[in-house]
């Protein structure tokens, strides 16, 4: 998904650059934002989810002392995911920006 979402960024800059751009690809940049949108929510949910996984394993570590092996693996897992989510919030975040541009273009191009 990294490189399908930087190639894709890439690919709508050199169009931005180039001025470029034609309503068909306004409606393509639209659905690309909702798609990656959809993944960073996945993305969201889950690590949430291991976030709580953390917490509760830390709990259950007081009383058991075997969960720091559990802890080490889930925390390993979170980092990861939190690293990942914050690729995807940032580049859907730089997606919107590049759609104003789009836009921009597109009216200027209209004049």
């Amino acid at each position: 998904m990294r490189k399908y979402l930087s190639d894709y960024v890439k690919e709508i800059d050199k169009k931005i650059e180039n001025k470029d751009i034609s309503k068909q690809d306004i409606e393509k940049h639209l659905i690309k934002i909702d798609f990656f949108k959809h993944e960073r929510l996945i993305h969201l949910l889950v690590t949430l989810t291991y976030g709580i996984f953390l917490f509760l394993s830390i709990i259950i570590f007081t009383k058991i002392l075997i969960f720091i092996v559990i802890i080490y693996v889930i925390l390993i897992f979170l980092i990861f995911y939190v690293r990942h989510y914050f690729f995807l919030e940032n580049n859907v975040q730089y997606l919107y920006k590049q759609y104003d541009k789009m836009q921009n273009i597109l009216k200027q191009n209209a004049k």
